[in-house]
């Protein structure tokens, strides 16, 4: 090969760049809308829950024709400050999430999730529909996945302590009035329940020792909970959403009671019929039914019979309760609930 000496050069070096050819990008193929996998997804997320409604309804539909014949009969503005108490029980419910929770929330996007959570709610047991829909609601704000975690977690553990707080309350306020010997669950079933949830603290201890790949999630969850829960209890108007609002539902749905007996007739005074819905909710609530629906049920009949309630009031009112706060809401929550997904709010 020869070697050219720069010194030969004569005139000064200039370099051409000779233009590349520029590649001719290849058409993109459309992707065609019909072979999509997710098009249809959202529309058919948006219709489930009209569908599973309707499937209740089929199944339940007796419970819905007497209650709903009974109240045809009732006082109708006995009825109305029932429906008041549900709308509140929603707002309570809003209060309470937007207290689980550091970052601040837009009211009127997180009081229609909350609605179209109980419809939720009401189809799925333990209260996953509405822990579905919410942590929807919050991931979709830009709420991580474990504080958005941690946030129900906190409300659910909040929710049955303020109601043990308000039965110890009115166990003081009523001490003589309260017949409270034939409510409480006898030592069988208390050794019963004690023992579930013995084994279910075992069992998970066991899992969490055993398996590393729980052990890590878990850890910074409780982390993620602790930490926020913390930050939550330094400011007051969290506090007070967070305890006022898990205090205040309770509260609601026993006036939602009250006020369909008072409707009825039932001849019991409001504090029976309050204390009758917190005992009842909380023997019942332990059993993971659908929105409570079937246990809490019997458990309210057979509380209110025992304050000296007539049994067919008594099952009248419980009926008209679940009209008021179930049936009622059902439908108008469930197309909310489709409306929330096609916006891509859920």
């Amino acid at each position: 090969m020869s070697q050219i000496r720069i010194d030969e050069l004569s005139g000064p070096l200039t370099l051409t760049l000779a233009p590349s050819p520029c590649p001719v990008p290849s058409p993109a193929t459309p992707s065609s809308p019909a072979l999509s996998p997710t098009r249809h997804l959202r529309p058919a997320l948006s219709l489930a829950p009209l569908l599973l409604i309707g499937a209740w309804a089929a199944v339940d539909w007796r419970a819905m024709h007497d209650g709903t014949a009974r109240l045809a009969s009732a006082d109708p503005w006995w009825l109305l400050a029932g429906l008041v108490f549900t709308c509140l029980c929603w707002v309570s419910a809003s209060v309470t999430r937007q207290g689980a929770i550091p970052e601040r929330l837009p009211p009127g996007p997180l009081l229609a999730s909350q609605f179209a959570a109980g419809a939720a709610n009401h189809v799925l047991p333990a209260g996953i529909g509405a822990h579905a829909v919410t942590l929807r609601f919050l991931q979709g704000r830009g709420i991580s996945l474990a504080r958005a975690t941690a946030s129900l977690a906190l409300y659910s553990l909040v929710r049955p302590i303020a109601k043990l707080v308000l039965i110890l309350a009115f166990l003081l306020a009523f001490p003589g009035t309260l017949q409270i010997g034939q409510v409480i669950p006898d030592r069988r079933t208390l050794l019963l329940a004690g023992a579930g949830l013995l084994v279910a603290l075992t069992a998970t201890a066991v899992l969490v020792t055993v398996v590393r790949r729980v052990r890590r999630p878990l850890l910074e969850f409780l982390r993620t909970a602790l930490t926020d829960a913390r930050i939550l209890h330094t400011r007051p108007s969290r506090v007070l959403a967070l305890w006022g609002g898990a205090a205040a539902f309770p509260l609601f749905q026993a006036g939602v009671l009250a006020s369909v007996g008072a409707s009825l007739g039932m001849p019991l005074p409001w504090p029976h019929v309050v204390f009758a819905y917190l005992a009842a909710s909380a023997v019942g609530g332990a059993v993971p039914a659908p929105g409570g629906i079937g246990p809490v049920d019997a458990a309210l009949v057979i509380a209110l019979v025992v304050f000296g309630a007539p049994m067919t009031l008594a099952t009248a009112s419980v009926i008209g309760f679940r009209v008021l706060t179930v049936w009622l809401p059902l439908l108008p929550g469930a197309i909310v609930l489709s409306a929330l997904v096609r916006r891509k709010v859920l």
